[in-house]
């Protein structure tokens, strides 16, 4: 008798549930960045300019469940928002999953470790400067929160999703549970940033439907 599949090769992100949902999260802090958008263009801009809440070494919100209070533009994260917004980092498991593919092997689901990815180099820990202290975000773009990390492999595609009903899978790599859970608190819904107002640019705007 074989282990059924890990829930993320076996689900849409709609049909999962919301502790699946938040475990997603790899706590890398990317999504947390400023980002800016060009009015004329509709370039978008990276920059290291973290949001005032994010906790720089732990990369999670230092405030999370008044966040909204704070930082009125912090977006909530949806199945279905996923599949619009075009400034989330390639390395996001919600994306990954939403474009078919399986999670890479520095995962905390997959290395049952939330330092992984920090180790792995796909946390913002040591890259980023607060917003409180950065001045202007114009003097802080950056490329490297857009693009996949050198010497990472991406994932390959997971294989589809069956219908209600079908036989699952056979499985070749189940989740690891998560060792050093302290450091790893999912959050309550996932946040993410907007592209601010910048001169002659524009704010995306942000709305707040339930996820997943």
């Amino acid at each position: 008798m074989t282990d059924p599949q890990p829930f993320w090769r076996t689900k849409t992100l709609s049909q999962m549930t919301r502790p699946e949902w938040e475990s997603l999260c790899d706590g890398c802090g990317r999504c947390c960045l400023h980002k800016i958008r060009d009015e004329d263009t509709e370039a978008l801009h990276w920059t290291e300019v973290a949001c005032r809440l994010l906790d720089t070494n732990s990369c999670r919100c230092s405030d999370y469940p008044n966040r909204r209070d704070k930082v009125p533009d912090c977006v909530r994260l949806t199945a279905r928002r996923v599949q619009k917004l075009d400034w989330l980092p390639p390395t996001c498991a919600y994306r990954l999953i939403e474009d078919g593919r399986d999670l890479p092997r520095w995962h905390p689901l997959v290395t049952g470790r939330a330092e992984s990815v920090h180790e792995a180099g796909i946390s913002v820990r040591g890259r980023v400067v607060s917003e409180r202290v950065a001045g202007a975000l114009e003097d802080h773009v950056v490329d490297w929160p857009g693009r996949w990390p050198t010497g990472t492999r991406r994932p390959v595609a997971r294989p589809a999703v069956p219908p209600p009903g079908a036989q699952p899978l056979k499985d070749t790599a189940g989740a690891q549970p998560l060792k050093d859970t302290a450091a790893a608190q999912p959050p309550t819904d996932t946040p993410g940033r907007s592209p601010p107002a910048t001169p002659g640019g524009r704010r995306s705007p942000s709305t707040k439907d339930s996820s997943p």
